[in-house]
């Protein structure tokens, strides 16, 4: 049974993201994704300024004057949202968890898409697939996306993104949109992985930072914990050279994986728990629609 907690979060975030795809994002998802192909539509007659390479020859030398082919983009796509759930995901130094705002990422992702018509499909992932659910359209589906991110309690607590992408590769042949939702942890091992999945599908890697995994406070010495390993540390964040240490370690880990998508010809997206999202995922649509020639 849902708790009345967890129907608000729900509500909540329908009632915002909802809000964010009318007000932001209307008509810049369309343009930054494309369907799947041109399907022909009609044959009509030449107007100036068409372009003459459609010019259908045959129809037109029977007619006797210049008549075009003209297409329209097979519009219909499938976003498979690839959510990261390990243990790393319930951190967050503000008012909200890492988890709490990939929710909301993925709602709005979700929604944009259902709007043009598109399907939405979810896979919950930690270091094996601990969920899928199949691709679907309406609002009911959108909430079932967003109570599953929410609720969802993974049996592990670690991250692997290969068996995620070995799955999704397996039960998924026709070309889709595949949001990588989580805090960007791709290993080198994991990068060929990914290379594939983009062989075949579109990929853009979505990584949620928040400040305070950069920028440590001088708080004395902390038994600081690995989420995801259990590992235990003792960090004296009283010494500037410690904190100094750990920013350029960020820094560097930072660096690392925006090369390697690169290299992989990844679309990523950097967002901060401390920024809003909305106004950098309507940048980043527009850029690539840009980039598309729209």
């Amino acid at each position: 049974m849902i708790s009345k907690d967890l129907l608000r979060k729900i509500r909540g975030i329908e009632i915002r993201t909802r809000h964010l795809v009318t007000d932001v994002l209307a008509g810049q998802y369309h343009s930054a994704f494309k369907g799947s192909g041109m399907e022909f539509e009609e044959v009509r007659e030449y107007q100036p300024g068409d372009d003459v390479r459609s010019i259908d020859w045959n129809v037109t030398a029977r007619m006797r004057h210049p008549f075009i082919k003209t297409f329209r983009e097979e519009r219909e796509l499938t976003v498979l949202l690839v959510v990261d759930m390990s243990a790393s995901l319930q951190f967050g130094s503000g008012s909200q968890l890492k988890q709490e705002i990939v929710a909301e990422i993925s709602a709005l992702l979700a929604l944009a898409a259902i709007r043009n018509q598109d399907n939405v499909a979810l896979l919950l992932h930690t270091d094996q697939v601990e969920k899928y659910i199949p691709a679907g359209k309406g609002s009911r589906h959108v909430l079932r996306v967003v109570r599953e991110i929410l609720s969802f309690k993974p049996e592990s607590r670690g991250t692997d993104l290969k068996p995620a992408l070995t799955f999704l590769n397996r039960v998924t042949h026709r070309k889709s949109v595949v949001f990588l939702i989580g805090d960007g942890r791709v290993s080198e091992e994991n990068l060929e992985a990914v290379r594939l999945t983009a062989r075949r599908h579109d990929v853009v890697a979505v990584r949620l930072s928040d400040p305070r995994e950069a920028e440590w406070s001088a708080a004395g010495l902390l038994d600081w914990q690995d989420p995801e390993t259990g590992e235990s540390f003792l960090v004296d964040t009283s010494s500037p050279k410690v904190r100094e240490a750990l920013h350029a370690q960020h820094q560097d880990w930072t660096r690392q994986q925006d090369q390697q998508l690169r290299r992989g010809r990844i679309d990523a997206l950097a967002l901060s728990t401390s920024e809003p999202y909305e106004r950098a995922l309507a940048r980043f649509f527009k850029i690539r629609a840009k980039r598309r020639g729209q």
